[in-house]
């Protein structure tokens, strides 16, 4: 060994071998050459192989888009409508395919329900279920004075039918049932009451929730005044054990005292209300506001209503302003009873269907739309009096 720092002659320095110096070489050409190769080789391959973006196994199975199931018009309308509280009606039964399928709102009274027609035959209401349909059973009667009530949405009404033999054979009579206002004292008005003149239109509220208690309980029918009209006109049957519940006027007693035992037992009624005075909202989806004039309820220049002194045309006028403040025209109660043929001229000249006097009776198949009757009730009808009347 050269001692450390020793320069050694470059003709003493130790030099690889020749055969690694060839050895040497040959790999490098290898390597240089043999990937040039390589890589000129895999070029080849991808030209000649299919494109894979292009070969229908290089991608899922494309699966077509389904055609979505089209909507009932039931689905169509509650779509529509995009409210839970929706109901829709759906009319099922013979000849009933005039009655496509409506939407109505949960809680709150159905509305506008067909009356269809077919010849020779009578229709007799809509129901629950089949077989109330086939026994015509009133407590599975479904009309305008029922609340909407429905299960997922929808519910099914069935149609009934009869001929009009046995619709006149059932000669039923319909009472329409007057009060006008009322007083919580069981004796009545006192003497001193400014209206004591007027003391026999004040019923008793006591008698008043026992007539309502009555009805409510021992299986009325309340028919609407679109079904009074048809079961007038021989289309429409109603059973004899019906009965419509009306006031005169609006008075603040009836509001007070008799529209809570009305809401209560969930009767309906109609307010006859002078829009001229009164244009509240009803007080409870159980009462319907109806015309009873805009501002007629006065005497004309012979002393009688304005009913019986204006022209027609007077007469429509003011009713057109009536129907313009409830939003609604049907029927009218005319003023102190008052009418004649230019009244009733004028009332359907209006646009009205019926309107209702103060002269006794019930209605029938048949009846003057125009002068429908009445069972007035007065101070000291008591529920004994009620039932002698209606049943």
């Amino acid at each position: 060994m050269e001692p450390s720092g020793t320069h050694i002659p470059a003709s003493r320095r130790r030099r690889p071998p020749r055969w690694f110096a060839v050895t040497a070489a040959a790999i490098a050409f290898v390597a240089v050459f043999g990937g040039i190769g390589m890589a000129i080789w895999f070029a080849a391959s991808n030209a000649n192989a299919p494109d894979a973006a292009a070969s229908p196994s290089a991608t899922p199975e494309q699966t077509p888009t389904p055609t979505p199931t089209p909507l009932t018009p039931q689905e169509e309308l509650l779509a529509q409508a995009n409210d839970p509280a929706a109901c829709v009606v759906t009319f099922t039964g013979e000849a009933v395919e005039s009655a496509v399928p409506m939407l109505h709102t949960q809680g709150v009274l159905y509305a506008g329900l067909p009356i269809p027609a077919a010849d020779g035959r009578v229709f007799a209401g809509w129901y629950s279920s089949e077989a109330d349909a086939a026994a015509l059973a009133i407590p599975g009667r479904v009309n305008g004075a029922d609340l909407v009530t429905c299960v997922d949405q929808q519910i099914t009404l069935h149609s009934a039918w009869m001929s009009p033999e046995e619709n006149a054979a059932a000669d039923a009579g319909i009472p329409i049932l007057m009060y006008h206002q009322f007083t919580d004292r069981p004796e009545g008005l006192a003497p001193d009451h400014p209206d004591h003149w007027l003391k026999g239109n004040y019923a008793y509220i006591g008698d008043f929730d026992a007539h309502m208690n009555h009805i409510a309980t021992t299986g009325f029918y309340l028919p609407t005044w679109d079904e009074l009209a048809a079961f007038i006109d021989g289309r429409l049957y109603l059973p004899d054990h019906s009965v419509i519940i009306t006031d005169d006027d609006a008075h603040p007693t009836w509001t007070e005292l008799a529209v809570p035992i009305v809401n209560a037992k969930g009767l309906i009624t109609t307010s006859f209300m002078i829009t001229a005075y009164t244009q509240s909202p009803a007080p409870s989806p159980f009462v319907l506001g109806r015309s009873h004039t805009h501002d007629m309820h006065q005497a004309g220049a012979n002393g009688k209503g304005r009913m019986v002194n204006w022209t027609a045309d007077e007469i429509a006028a003011d009713l057109e302003t009536s129907a313009g403040v409830l939003g609604v025209k049907e029927v009218i109660a005319y003023p102190f009873g008052h009418y004649n043929d230019t009244a009733k001229q004028g009332v359907a000249q209006a646009g009205f269907e019926l309107a209702r006097t103060i002269e006794p009776g019930e209605v029938r198949i048949g009846t003057d739309k125009l002068a429908l009757p009445v069972v007035r009730i007065d101070y000291g009808m008591g529920l004994d009096s009620l039932v002698n009347r209606i049943g």
